[in-house]
């Protein structure tokens, strides 16, 4: 992470691996997406709490992803809903071939206003950086 980032590791920039990011609090959540059949069970930890545990402020994330697509999110989002940045899809580990290693998810069926597709343009797959602007 980079950016806003209250508390960093290297330079101005907050690097993160596995065990770091598994000492957050775990969620689940099931819910349908834009690209899969039927729904699917995400496992991972809450977008906020990576924010909060790093100190982060500010008013949006720039999600990028392993194939050079990104998304802006805004940070209310985060605060809104329960989005959660899975690595695991169905209890499996989310790999690059499918998604991995994290994938920003929505609790579309939680919300019907998440059913926009300027939400569905949020879930940014393969993601392995966030900017906090």
């Amino acid at each position: 992470m980079s950016g806003e980032v209250g508390l960093t590791n290297v330079d101005d920039e907050a690097h993160l691996d596995a065990a770091m990011l598994a000492a957050l609090p775990r969620e689940r959540l099931t819910t349908h997406t834009s690209v899969t059949d039927g729904p699917q069970t995400f496992e991972g930890f809450l977008a906020r709490d990576l924010l909060d545990a790093l100190h982060a402020e500010g008013e949006t994330v720039t999600a990028l992803a392993l194939n050079d697509y990104l998304a802006e999110i805004p940070v209310e989002d985060f605060e809104r809903y329960d989005v959660l940045l899975a690595d695991t899809m169905n209890c499996e580990r989310l790999t690059r071939r499918d998604k991995g290693p994290l994938w920003i998810v929505y609790p579309r069926d939680d919300h019907a206003e998440l059913q926009d597709i300027r939400y569905d343009y949020r879930w940014v797959w393969q993601l392995y950086r966030l900017e906090v602007e």
